[in-house]
C-alpha cells in the first residue's frame, strides 16, 4: 500500500462544514482497492494544523474509477474546502510496509510516532513479531509501520501507528505492555531507532 497525506489548519468552528463536504463528495463513491480519511489532529501537531486529508491505495492499482468522482465534482470540493482552511500545511506520502486493519468505529483514535531508523528491513521483522505475539493485546487495533518517502516531516525516515479507544485506552495498554519483560525484549530487537516526535489524530470519517 502507498499513501499521501496534506495537513491543514481549519478556521475555528467549521470542522462539521468540512465534514459536510467531505461526505458529500465521497459518500457515493465506489472505492477500488484504496479509500480516503479525513482526520483530526490532537496532541503532539505542530505548525498550527488541525487536520488532514489521508489517500491510501494498493501500488499499480487505481484508488478508484478514472471517473469515479468528475471533474466538477473534484473542482467543487476543493472550491468548497478552500471556504473553511486558513493554511494547507505539511504534505509527505509513503508506502505501508506492515498493516494490521483495526475496528476504524470503536478505535478511532491514532497514536504515530514518526522514527529515524537505520535498518528498516530488521525494524520490520521485530514490528512484525511484536504484533504476532501480542496479538490478543492488539485485537481490534490498528497496527502499522510504514515509511515516508517524500517530504519526511521532521527528517523521519518511518512511522509506526497504533490505534485505539481514547488517550486512556492507549495508555492502559502501554502501561500493560512495558510490565512485560518479553515485550521490552522485543522492542530492543527492532534495532536501533530515534524518536522524532509523536501525536495523536482521530479518524472523523473514513471512506474505503
Amino acid at each position: 500500500m502507498a499513501y499521501s497525506v496534506v495537513e491543514f489548519k481549519a478556521k475555528p468552528h467549521t470542522q462539521k462544514d468540512i465534514l459536510n463536504v467531505f461526505n458529500e463528495t465521497f459518500d457515493d463513491v465506489e472505492m477500488n482497492q484504496g479509500g480516503i480519511s479525513l482526520e483530526r489532529l490532537g496532541n503532539g501537531r505542530s505548525n498550527g494544523a488541525t487536520h488532514r486529508l489521508v489517500w491510501f491505495w494498493t501500488m499499480g492499482e487505481e484508488m478508484m474509477a478514472e471517473d469515479a468522482v468528475s471533474d466538477d465534482k473534484n473542482d467543487a470540493f476543493w472550491a468548497n474546502m478552500v471556504n473553511y482552511v486558513d493554511e494547507w500545511q505539511a504534505s509527505y506520502s509513503g508506502r505501508v510496509l506492515s498493516w494490521q486493519n483495526g475496528d476504524a468505529e470503536e478505535n478511532r483514535v491514532v497514536h504515530i510516532w514518526d522514527i529515524k531508523i537505520d535498518d528498516p528491513m530488521m525494524f520490520k521483522a521485530g514490528h512484525d513479531k511484536i504484533v504476532e505475539e501480542f496479538k490478543d493485546d492488539f485485537e481490534g487495533r490498528a497496527v502499522g509501520f510504514g515509511t515516508y518517502d517524500f517530504g519526511r516531516p521532521n527528517g523521519a525516515s518511518h512511522w509506526v501507528a497504533l490505534s485505539g479507544k481514547d488517550k486512556e485506552d492507549h495508555m492502559m495498554l502501554y502501561d500493560k505492555l512495558q510490565k512485560d519483560d518479553k515485550f521490552m525484549k522485543l522492542i530492543q530487537e527492532r534495532g536501533p531507532r530515534e524518536d522524532v516526535k509523536d501525536y495523536e489524530l482521530r479518524i472523523l470519517k473514513q471512506f474505503n
